[in-house]
């Protein structure tokens, strides 16, 4: 039964499940807290339960959950949920995520997971009468959400300064959950913070985020993302069925569809800020091993439906050095 360890800047509801809702608090009023979350089931992807909340505190964990942090075995897996995802979405999503990685059996990726959830709807897949107005709602709130997921990665990296030797961190986030880390790391630079490196992996899955996002004027977005990441693997599909609404609301192509803007071009991204050892983008637009079509935003969660994209994500948590663009396990391009 995996322990979910999370910050979120949710206002509290008690009608919601896990009594937090889909509105915002300031900055200074972010809860961190765990909870177990018994019943995932591998195969299917909205199981899990959880009831109690273990040691609600705002502006950092408890020291007891701090402890076991610190005191855990393997890497530490930080994630930030994409969009339509309540709550109780948000931790189950978590849970499942780690036990999904944990499953595959190989080397480091057993983590201990720490998540943060912003205040997304959770409502639009059951009620898609009103999806462009839900997404963009779940857009502004993760783009208000910066200055939240910029504290919470203050938290981060004091942990990290105190893992045992060999432990690894590493950073997952999935779909709208990269437009929130845009806005973090703006406003994580904004605030005078140095760029020394916070995660060793950063992992940008079907990011909904503008394609042009690592090379902003005046270092927005993920421009600068590469300073504070030893490796960030991008992956992206073009069947991604939430990329294409994305960019109809948009108007605008995004990361998650086929790579960063002018992916090839080394005049655009030099090698002295995006080697080819530590930038890849991995297309799994070819990748067939799971179903298409069911659920709805089947296209959309790849990276914890698909086992082949499963085991270079795995391998990635582990470190194993692979080329640009290649999975561990392969010669070629991924799928």
């Amino acid at each position: 039964m995996p322990r979910v360890y999370f910050a979120t800047n949710r206002a509290p509801d008690p009608t919601q499940p896990g009594g937090y809702g889909s509105a915002i608090v300031d900055p200074s009023k972010i809860v961190y807290a765990a909870t177990d979350v018994s019943g995932i089931d591998l195969t299917d992807e909205d199981s899990g339960s959880f009831e109690t909340l273990l040691l609600p505190q705002i502006g950092d964990f408890a020291g007891t959950l701090q402890d076991e942090i610190l005191s855990a075995p393997g890497n530490v897996l930080v994630f930030i949920h994409g969009f339509d995802n309540s709550f109780a979405d948000a931790i189950k999503r978590a849970a499942f995520n780690h036990d999904w990685f944990a499953d595959s059996g190989q080397p480091g990726s057993n983590a201990t997971i720490l998540a943060f959830t912003w205040p997304s709807l959770g409502e639009l897949i059951e009620n898609p009468g009103n999806l462009t107005e839900g997404y963009q709602t779940d857009q502004a709130m993760a783009g208000a959400s910066g200055p939240h997921i910029a504290d919470f990665l203050s938290v981060v990296s004091a942990l990290r300064t105190k893992l045992a030797p060999g432990r690894r961190v590493i950073l997952l986030a999935h779909s709208m959950g990269n437009f929130a880390l845009g806005a973090a790391v703006t406003a994580w630079f904004g605030a005078g913070n140095e760029g020394a490196v916070l995660f060793d992996e950063v992992i940008l899955a079907a990011a909904d985020e503008a394609a042009d996002t690592f090379i902003q004027p005046d270092s927005r977005r993920l421009t600068r993302l590469p300073e504070l990441a030893g490796r960030i693997s991008i992956y992206t599909s073009r069947r991604d069925i939430a990329m294409s609404l994305s960019q109809g609301v948009n108007n605008y192509i995004r990361v998650g569809f086929d790579g960063p803007a002018q992916k090839g071009d080394p005049t655009v991204y030099p090698p002295a800020r995006f080697l080819p050892t530590n930038f890849r983008s991995i297309d799994c637009t070819e990748v067939y091993d799971y179903s298409a079509i069911f659920p709805i935003d089947a296209t959309h969660q790849y990276y914890r439906r698909s086992k082949t994209v499963r085991v270079d994500i795995v391998a990635v948590m582990a470190g194993l050095p692979m080329p640009p663009g290649q999975s561990a396990l392969s010669t070629g391009p991924l799928g």
